[in-house]
């Protein structure tokens, strides 16, 4: 039997409890030995990161964990990860050799996660589902659903607790 290649997950990241339930569900039910994750962030245009007009298009390099983890980096950034998110990723990446990344971007979360699906090639793509109601969904759009019906790639959408 032919080793399995390595798959690349899109975790779309806002911190928010469906998004905590997309993580726990990445790590009991998708991730496999030698996978790589990469946690995706849309920051709103208007969010203040003293390098974001080097990479608004084109969203921040990719970040290994650790360096993300640092305190210095997420300010830089202008992100506030959820410590048991990242926990619960570096646990994945040492019992399993998972390679876990990071990547900001900065605009419309619908748009951006369809592009970073095909600009980072990954596999399939996980989010969490804030369970708007059927008014706020009019008016705001769903994230889950736009993703659903505009990725290049299989979409897992994971409803955050009730």
């Amino acid at each position: 039997m032919a080793a399995e290649k390595q798959r690349t997950i899109g975790l779309a990241m806002d911190y928010s409890s469906s998004s905590k339930a997309a993580t726990r569900w990445v790590a009991s039910n998708l991730v496999r030995p030698g996978d790589r994750i990469i946690l995706i962030h849309v920051l709103p245009k208007g969010a203040d990161a003293s390098h974001k007009g080097l990479w608004k298009s084109t969203g921040s390099p990719l970040i290994p964990l650790l360096e993300f983890m640092e305190m210095n980096v997420q300010a830089r950034y202008g992100v506030n990860p959820d410590k048991e998110v990242l926990e619960i990723l570096q646990a994945e990446s040492k019992s399993k050799q998972v390679e876990v990344l990071a990547k900001i971007y900065w605009g419309d979360a619908r748009e951006k996660l369809c592009e970073a699906v095909d600009d980072l090639k990954v596999d399939s793509v996980v989010l969490g589902c804030r369970g708007l109601g059927p008014l706020k969904r009019a008016l705001l759009g769903s994230v889950s659903n736009y993703v659903v019906n505009n990725a290049t790639c299989p979409v897992t959408v994971v409803r955050g607790p009730a």
